[in-house]
């Protein structure tokens, strides 16, 4: 199986010689090493660049353990570099294995990170670096922080639709029923037997995630994060939050535990690039809600192998798919929020949350997306526009559906445009 993988190699060679550390960042075994060393160093390759201008040190390895330490590693990698006016390229696999380590010039003071071993790197002139890594917040938060825009973070996912249909083949509604189904996760597409990618899916989470999560992490309570784990995977696009969650392990499930360690655990599965978090927009009071937020799974096979492929909410799956699309994109993507006062069926005026799935921005634009599975009649195409119409404004509007065959403007110049043109066209809609 070969699928290129475009959208992300050209942002890598967009950026090779800008003078900042390039970060990898994504799900383990979503791609990223092969990114890094097939495909972009196919290219390298391709235009000249010779094999031993090539550093590789895949830390994941034991045969390049020691270079766990940062000390080692910027030894290694000043040997391989010398001042000669060649340039080179290196290349870092899951750089986040690097420990921590005394400094042996300040035994007492602040230890030594790999983020010290990249700054090094960076003052080589002849030396243009890229790493990849699995954890977010020490990959992309503390990275702004300790580089101060001297870091360039490139977010890799599992497949979306238009890779994996490059994969897939065939029709392209079966395509996305199985992509539905199955997700995106690169090694799980090239296998043919379902019972086998339902297989790989679920040793995903418990042999590689979660145990990764128990070891780094140093997790008390598995049983805690194993049913945090259970309810985030079955409310995906449901609104939620550490207390609610934390609520129903005590009274439902008879968990001892507290928000705290919830809401720990959550972050965990964050962290690990398993889960997203999407915050509520006030549309109109231009302001963030604190809470409750959405959640949602970056990969429906790895979603749907935690649940057993037993819940097939295909709302829900369908919003979810939305979502991964959108961020893949670059997107900063919020869930909105409208009010409006409305008449109950007591006759009473109250006060009425509608919501706009999602509220897309990138750079200066706006455009409000409606995940609507069916609106086959008067009444569901009201109930999805109507959030749109109490928006006030005149940003653009898209319903993304699963029962109309070709896009089209409504009377209001909403676009219609149905799920699979959606999520293969990366240009069209938005």
């Amino acid at each position: 199986m070969n699928v290129r993988r475009d959208f992300y190699l050209k942002q890598l060679v967009d950026s090779m010689w800008d003078g900042q550390v390039k970060v990898i960042t994504g799900l383990r075994r979503c791609g990223k090493s092969y990114l890094l060393k097939n495909l972009f160093g196919g290219y390298l390759r391709e235009n000249g660049v010779a094999e031993g201008q090539i550093i590789l040190l895949e830390l994941d390895l034991l045969s390049y353990a020691v270079y766990r330490n940062p000390i080692k590693l910027v030894e290694f990698v000043r040997e391989k570099v010398p001042d000669d006016g060649v340039r080179r390229y290196l290349f870092i696999d899951e750089i986040q294995l690097c420990e921590e380590v005394e400094n042996p010039a300040l035994p007492d003071g602040k230890k030594l990170t790999f983020y010290d071993a990249l700054n090094e790197f960076r003052s080589l002139p002849n030396l243009d670096v890229y790493v990849t890594g699995s954890n977010s917040k020490m990959l992309s938060s503390d990275i702004l922080t300790e580089f101060r825009g001297r870091g360039n973070e490139i977010r890799v996912h599992p497949f979306s639709f238009g890779e994996y249909l490059s994969a897939h083949g065939g029709d392209r509604r079966e395509a996305l029923n199985d992509y539905l189904l199955f997700g995106g996760m690169p090694y799980s597409v090239g296998i043919e037997s379902e019972e086998k990618r339902m297989q790989y899916l679920k040793g995903l989470f418990t042999e590689l995630y979660l145990k990764d999560i128990v070891e780094r992490k140093q997790i008390q309570r598995l049983d805690v994060l194993d049913a945090t784990l259970d309810l985030m995977a079955s409310s995906i696009g449901s609104l939620t939050n550490p207390n609610n969650v934390a609520n129903v392990l005590t009274t439902k499930l008879g968990l001892a535990t507290n928000v705290n360690t919830v809401r720990m655990y959550m972050d965990h599965l964050m962290d690990a690039f398993l889960f997203s978090e999407a915050k509520r927009y006030d549309v109109r009071g231009k302001a963030y809600f604190d809470y409750p937020n959405k959640y949602y799974c970056e990969d429906l096979g790895l979603r749907n192998a935690r649940t057993g492929f037993r819940e097939q909410d295909m709302t829900h799956l369908m919003e979810n798919a939305i979502y991964l699309e959108l961020v893949r994109r670059g997107f900063s993507v919020d869930v909105g929020v409208v009010f409006s006062w409305e008449t109950n069926k007591l006759g009473k005026r109250e006060r009425i949350a509608r919501e706009i799935d999602f509220v897309v921005n990138k750079g200066g634009e706006k455009v409000y997306v409606q995940s609507a599975y069916r609106m086959d009649d008067e009444e569901k195409r009201k109930a999805e526009l109507k959030p749109f119409a109490l928006s006030g404004d005149s940003f653009r509007k898209i319903v993304v559906r699963d029962d109309i065959g070709h896009r089209f403007f409504d009377d209001s110049g909403v676009l219609n445009i149905s799920l699979v043109d959606f999520l293969q066209d990366s240009t069209g809609a938005i």
